[in-house]
């Protein structure tokens, strides 16, 4: 995933800027990233923050940048902002997104002359050069931007920062937010609409789908107007967005209280204590405590002065590990108790099943699992939600695979998805008994959306039912 924050100020935004993006640091785990414009040109920091917190690594650098305007990110993979030079003259440039066909894109730039692209470690292409590289075809910032828009296949937001001013540009499709906020002498563009708030800036407009704005210290002016078609990530209310966010108008927490409340009403067992898989877990349980009338408590307890970040690290086997020392047993909540637990997901189903059996060996008598949406049949290709090589990572691909015994086509994968057939409660039960739940129910998709308050139209359900 990813989070990105831009100032235009009148005066020096490194402080806006430093916070701004700070409060992005649940949206990645690997590199952090700073590039600002004043006096003396462009200047850039990009730090590793797998093991350190992004201001711990950016306070210095906070104290020795300076410039009227900024922008930066929390990336969960690649690093940046970049500083291009090129024939629209020297731009930073950030990004949150995935393209899927950077091979295309990469060989039709090769023939048009590019020399070459930088590779990171890992081997592969920065997907923020290639952006910059996308841009660069065309003969102006505007026509590049509305360039790179229609030609990634996938999802790409972008902030691009000039001399001139910051342009901000939300993917074509709208699956990621992107929104702008003022406040006297300044203007700010951010993935989450929280960040700014404590800042003193108040909310001016979030860009529609394809929208392109640029930002000046003395305003913001629509460059392309947005679009009609929106498919917003509906996982961003389930998971990945902070509490205090809000999407479209509608508040994370309390679409989260209105999925677990909605739970509660399909459910039929009564157990002791509903209880929610720290952190995004906590609003789904808190809404299905409320709408049940079963108390809610707080079995474990997530370690934070040292574990504070709910994705770390990125190796599968050392994240197993790590979200297992992160939980701390209250035993006196778990003994002879029956725990009702919501996550906000099954998706390998590894970190799941481990905390199920935590609670068996401190003592639960009954575990019920009640994940906060649908099962997760297709890999994300939109937003990197999962970096899963294969799909047959997914917990429900893995035992779908297992009960057809042969090939799986989209028309089989529709029946798992309906949760009135028989195909889905015979999955239900293959992951129930694998990961040793008492009883096992998900979430609707329906249920969920409804959850959202927003036209299903308007909403992504790929990862859920397969539909683009």
């Amino acid at each position: 995933m990813g989070g990105f924050f831009g100032v235009a100020s009148k005066s020096d935004c490194l402080f806006d800027l430093f916070f701004g993006v700070d409060y992005h640091s649940h949206l990645g785990t690997r590199r952090g990233g700073m590039a600002v414009y004043g006096e003396k040109g462009f200047d850039r920091a990009i730090h590793n923050i797998e093991n350190t917190p992004f201001r711990t690594k950016f306070d210095k650098d906070m104290r020795e940048m300076e410039g009227n305007l900024g922008i930066g990110c929390i990336s969960d993979y690649e690093p940046q902002p970049l500083i291009v030079r090129s024939h629209h003259g020297t731009f930073a440039i950030t990004t949150v997104g995935r393209i899927n066909n950077t091979n295309d894109i990469t060989k039709m730039i090769f023939e048009k002359g590019n020399a070459h692209f930088l590779e990171m470690s890992g081997g592969d292409i920065n997907p923020t050069e290639l952006v910059a590289a996308i841009i660069n075809q065309k003969l102006n910032l505007i026509d590049g931007i509305r360039y790179a828009q229609e030609l990634i296949e996938g999802s790409m937001s972008f902030l691009i920062m000039t001399p001139r001013g910051i342009y901000a540009a939300r993917d074509k499709m709208g699956r990621t937010p992107v929104v702008i906020g003022q406040k006297k002498d300044a203007w700010c563009v951010s993935f989450e609409n929280f960040a700014y708030l404590n800042l003193g800036y108040s909310d001016f407009k979030e860009l529609g789908p394809g929208e392109v704005v640029i930002l000046t210290p003395e305003g913001a002016q629509t460059l392309i107007a947005p679009g009609k078609d929106m498919k917003i990530c509906t996982f961003l209310w389930v998971y990945y967005g902070y509490p205090s966010s809000s999407y479209q108008g509608v508040s994370v927490e309390q679409m989260r209280y209105n999925c677990g409340a909605k739970m509660a009403r399909r459910d039929n067992v009564r157990p002791d204590t509903v209880a929610g898989v720290p952190d995004s877990g906590i609003a789904h349980a808190i809404g299905y405590s409320n709408a049940s009338g079963i108390p809610f408590t707080r079995p474990f307890i997530k370690y934070t002065p040292t574990w504070p970040r709910s994705f770390m690290p990125t190796i599968q086997s050392k994240r197993n590990l790590i979200a297992k020392m992160k939980l701390l047993p209250v035993h006196e909540l778990i003994e002879g108790k029956s725990l009702l637990l919501i996550d906000d997901s099954i998706v390998r189903g590894t970190q799941l099943g481990e905390t199920t059996e935590f609670l068996y060996q401190s003592g639960a008598k009954e575990v019920h699992i009640r994940p906060a949406c649908p099962p997760i049949l297709y890999g994300c290709k939109y937003l990197n939600f999962s970096r899963s090589s294969s799909e047959m990572d997914l917990i429900a691909r893995r035992v779908i695979g297992k009960l057809e015994e042969g090939p799986v086509t989209d028309e089989i994968l529709k029946e798992y998805a309906d949760p009135e057939s028989g195909k889905y409660e015979q999955m239900l039960e293959e992951i129930r008994k694998q990961l040793n739940f008492t009883t096992l129910r998900y979430n609707r998709l329906d249920d969920m959306v409804e959850a959202t308050g927003l036209n299903p139209d308007h909403l992504c359900t790929y990862c859920w039912n397969g539909r683009e």
